[in-house]
C-alpha cells in the first residue's frame, strides 16, 4: 500500500533571518562602539581641537573635524558617522523582523548615536567639555541597547524555539505509524 499523506519536505540550508542578521548587526556596532569609545577618550585627553574649527554648524564641525582636525580626531570622526550608518542599518533589520523590543531598542540605539554625533559637532564648535560628556552618555546608553538586543536575541547555537520549522525533525505531517 502506498502512503498518501502528505509530507514537508525539508530545505537544505536557508539564510540568516532578519532577528540573526539584528543580532549580528548588534555584535559589531558593540565592538565598534568600543573602539569609537577609546578613540573618543584620546582625543579629550590628548587633542587640541583648533581654534580655526570652531564655530559654524553641526555640518561645517564634522566636516572640519574629517578634512583639517588632527589625525586621532579625524579617525573619531569617521568611525562616528560609519556607525550612524551602522544603526540605520541596524533599525531597518530590527523593523523587518517585525519583533517590537528589538525596533525600539534599535530606534533609541539610533537616537542616542544621532545625540552623540551632535554633542561630537558641538564639542569642536566650542570645546566644551559637557558636550565630551555628552558624547560619553550618549554612547554609554548604546551600548546598552545593544547589549540588550544582543540578549534579546539569543545566540547562534541555541536550539530553536519549540513548533518553529528549523525545530521539527519529523516530515509527515499526518500522526506518527
Amino acid at each position: 500500500m502506498v502512503d498518501a499523506r502528505p509530507t514537508q519536505v525539508r530545505r537544505a540550508a536557508e539564510p540568516a533571518g532578519h532577528a540573526e542578521i539584528v543580532r549580528r548587526t548588534s555584535l559589531g556596532m558593540t565592538m565598534a562602539l568600543l573602539v569609537q569609545l577609546a578613540l573618543g577618550i584620546a582625543v579629550n585627553l590628548y587633542v587640541t581641537v583648533p581654534a580655526r574649527d570652531q564655530g559654524g554648524g553641526t555640518l561645517t564641525a564634522i566636516g572640519r573635524a574629517l578634512s583639517g582636525g588632527p589625525v586621532a580626531l579625524a579617525l573619531h570622526a569617521g568611525l562616528g558617522l560609519l556607525i550612524l550608518l551602522g544603526t540605520i542599518t541596524l533599525l531597518v533589520r530590527s523593523i523587518l523582523s517585525r519583533r517590537g523590543p528589538l525596533i525600539w531598542l534599535s530606534a533609541v540605539t539610533l537616537l542616542a548615536i544621532l545625540g552623540a554625533v551632535g554633542s561630537g559637532a558641538s564639542f569642536v564648535n566650542s570645546g566644551n567639555d559637557g558636550a565630551s560628556l555628552g558624547m560619553a552618555l550618549l554612547t554609554a546608553v548604546a551600548l546598552a541597547c545593544l547589549a540588550v538586543i544582543l540578549f534579546a536575541t539569543g545566540s547562534a547555537g541555541a536550539p530553536p524555539a519549540a513548533g518553529s520549522a528549523a525545530g521539527q525533525g519529523n516530515t509527515s505531517t499526518g500522526p506518527p505509524s
